[in-house]
């Protein structure tokens, strides 16, 4: 298409505005003491200001070729005035794991420069290009960027009934890698034509063309684009559902993945349960074990006390009422041993503490019974 062809030449046009070399000695020493040698050196900047609108910001590359991949951070901080003339500052960081090629214009032999070198490269996204210039050596870069908008891009929103985003925008769909081909994979499950604010919210909690696919292909067609976000933003991964899948629950409904979610319900845990003896086929009956603070490293520290028959439910009754391993065992130094669950549960629960037990050892030399020790810890005896 036009808009993407005319790219590179838009790029290419650009002039970057010139960056205070403190500035930038400062955020290398970030990385490391090496690079801040390194960006003094940096070549000046050729795109204006006023062309790229302050939609500036700050690089930073870990060039890791033995595993095929390479760690791209984009940070940006932008300063706006509100009507009242407040003042309000957004960071953004955004990192992501790319292939080399990615960064078109950056070579093997510049980045693993093991004197160091200037380098220049671009980051193209459907919304813009990032034209960043700065420092690498061996294996790692940082240096700044200018964003330089496609204005083709604009149009073929536009051209589409989603809207004329303005340079902000563009600069926000960039950042977030959101493109065409999310809108195509919107229209193509059905979800009804996003605004042009949607999608940079979308963008803006990682909701990308992969993510939306990735639901797709595993049955889950939400229906409207803040389902979608809800997913995302709650850390429904796509790895969180295949994972739970493994772990039996194929079946799960969009709320109940996110319900499992939010309460710690994972496929670690749901495993970890199963190899403890138990197993929960219910959502509901796992997320309240979790919020009860029922783990496997309680049950396992509970059975090496000797409580190695007890239920589930029963676990969770001793988590709930505050019985411990930590409490079994400061009972059994004083001499309470191999209690009946119920009866840790009636002593945690009336405040039979072990400083109350020692206070009552202190005055007499006769040894009381749990329900001995209970009446006199509610009569306030000592």
């Amino acid at each position: 298409m036009e808009w993407q062809n005319r790219r590179r030449a838009l790029a290419r046009g650009h002039v970057t505005r010139r960056l205070a070399g403190a500035t930038c000695a400062l955020f290398a020493l970030a990385l490391t003491a090496l690079l801040t040698v390194g960006l003094a050196h940096a070549p000046e900047p050729t795109v204006s200001a006023a062309q790229s609108q302050d939609f500036t910001g700050q690089w930073l590359v870990e060039y890791r070729t033995d595993e095929g991949k390479t760690s791209l951070t984009l940070s940006h901080r932008e300063t706006r005035r509100d009507a009242s003339g407040g003042e309000h500052i957004n960071d953004w960081n955004t990192t992501r794991n790319v292939a080399p090629e990615y960064l078109r214009g950056l070579t093997p032999e510049q980045a693993n420069s093991a004197a160091g070198t200037n380098v220049r490269f671009e980051v193209r996204r459907d919304a813009g290009t990032f034209v960043c210039e700065g420092w690498f050596r061996q294996g790692k870069g940082s240096g700044h960027f200018s964003f330089v908008p496609d204005q083709g891009f604009a149009a073929e929103l536009s051209r589409r009934g989603i809207g004329s985003p303005d340079t902000r925008q563009l600069f926000a769909l960039a950042r977030a890698d959101v493109g065409l081909d999310l809108v195509d994979e919107l229209k193509s499950q059905g979800y009804e034509r996003p605004a042009l604010e949607q999608l940079v919210r979308m963008g803006d909690h990682g909701v990308r063309a992969d993510y939306a696919r990735g639901l797709g292909s595993l049955g889950y067609r939400l229906g409207t684009i803040e389902e979608l976000v809800r997913m995302r933003d709650h850390g429904v991964s796509l790895d969180y559902i295949r994972a739970m899948r493994e772990a039996g629950f194929n079946d799960l409904t969009a709320g109940q993945l996110l319900r499992a979610r939010d309460h710690g319900v994972s496929a670690t845990f749901i495993r970890e349960l199963q190899a403890a003896g138990f197993r929960t086929d219910s959502i509901e009956g796992l997320v309240r074990i979790r919020d009860h603070g029922v783990s496997a490293g309680f049950i396992k520290a509970m059975r090496a006390e000797g409580y190695d028959s007890l239920t589930l439910e029963e676990f969770v009754r001793m988590r709930d009422h505050g019985v411990t391993a930590e409490y079994v065992r400061a009972l059994r130094d004083l001499g309470y041993t191999r209690l009946p669950a119920e009866t840790l549960v009636r002593m945690r629960d009336h405040g039979v503490t072990a400083d109350f037990i020692r206070q009552v050892k202190s005055r007499t030399s006769t040894t009381l019974t749990p329900d001995e020790l209970i009446r006199m810890r509610d009569r306030g005896s000592f």
